[in-house]
């Protein structure tokens, strides 16, 4: 696979870093590896001299594997590290692990971790490219690029629709890193959820924000509806997962309600019963497994496009 474009940057931090260019780029480039990986044959020698770090300081499932699976695909070599199994937990600094790695003749290094802005940090301080699967509350660039591919795939277009993101949107790096993304292509954006799980300020982006879950299903063309994190929450932001469900859930019945056809979506892990019913996710609406094989044709072209750029 050929290309003359080249993203606009040697690492990929997040939505707000990369130029709009860069994300048509990327879309373009997946459209052609979603064809490379429905074929009989789904393995190309793209980046068969390219060693890659997935560097994981949290846990994770989709991303982890949809990294691996799309470097696989791409003939790479690759190197997996738990942060639970290392010597971090020894007290080694979290430089000191990247140079380690990095000594090994490491080419690219994906990582997540719990901290804002550490991908950022590393950028700085390494020559590797870097890729950030996800840092704290901040942003997740991949899930952003590989819900615009779905949303292009689904609809034809991302100008001009109307997008809806519901839930939990205080905790969500997933949140923010669609904003930036879907404006950017021209996308009408709302964010809908209990206030209390809504960031102050969030206007400032361009969004509107409502607490209405059947007026906002009625308003919009795509329900990105994301889970709750109990993990990150340190204080209670609302009474019960059940009152949750039932001010805030969205069911098949709301979906029956509206006069009109909408996509659902959703990053996943989903949490049956609390942010969206079991008959919505698996219904002739929802997109969520489109969404898991778009992820790989998503993360093969980033890989592609950051191995091939000429730093």
């Amino acid at each position: 696979m050929n290309s003359n474009q080249q993203l606009s940057s040697k690492h990929l931090l997040g939505i707000k870093d990369i130029t709009v260019d860069d994300i048509h780029l990327i879309l373009e480039t997946a459209k052609q590896f979603k064809e490379v990986i429905n074929r009989p044959q789904k393995k190309v020698p793209t980046l068969r001299d390219v060693t890659i770090a997935n560097i994981f300081f949290e846990n994770s499932t989709r991303t982890r594997i949809s990294f691996e699976l799309a470097q696989k695909r791409l003939s790479a070599d690759t190197i997996n590290f738990a942060a639970s199994n290392s010597s971090v937990k020894k007290g080694e600094t979290l430089l000191d692990t990247v140079n380690n790695i990095l000594a090994m003749k490491v080419d690219m290094i994906v990582i997540r971790h719990s901290s804002v802005g550490v991908p950022h940090f590393l950028s700085k301080k390494v020559s590797a490219n870097i890729i950030n699967a996800g840092d704290g509350t901040h942003e997740h660039p991949t899930q952003a690029l590989l819900d615009c591919f779905s949303i292009q795939q689904k609809l034809g277009q991302i100008e001009g629709k109307r997008i809806c993101i519901f839930g939990d949107i205080l905790h969500s790096r997933v949140a923010l890193s669609n904003i930036f993304a879907l404006k950017k292509l021209g996308a009408e954006v709302r964010v809908c959820g209990p206030s209390t799980l809504i960031p102050k300020h969030i206007e400032s982006l361009g969004v509107q924000i409502s607490h209405n879950v059947r007026e906002s299903l009625n308003w919009c063309d795509v329900a990105n509806v994301l889970r709750i994190q109990m993990e990150r929450q340190q204080i209670s932001y609302f009474p019960s997962l059940r009152e949750y469900a039932l001010y805030f859930g969205i069911n098949k019945e709301m979906l029956d309600s509206l006069n009109k056809e909408i996509v659902i979506m959703h990053p996943g892990p989903i949490n049956r019963g609390v942010e969206i019913t079991s008959d919505v996710a698996d219904s002739q609406h929802s997109i969520i497994l489109d969404q898991v094989e778009n992820g790989v044709a998503i993360r093969m072209a980033v890989l592609y496009l950051l191995a091939s750029r000429t730093n």
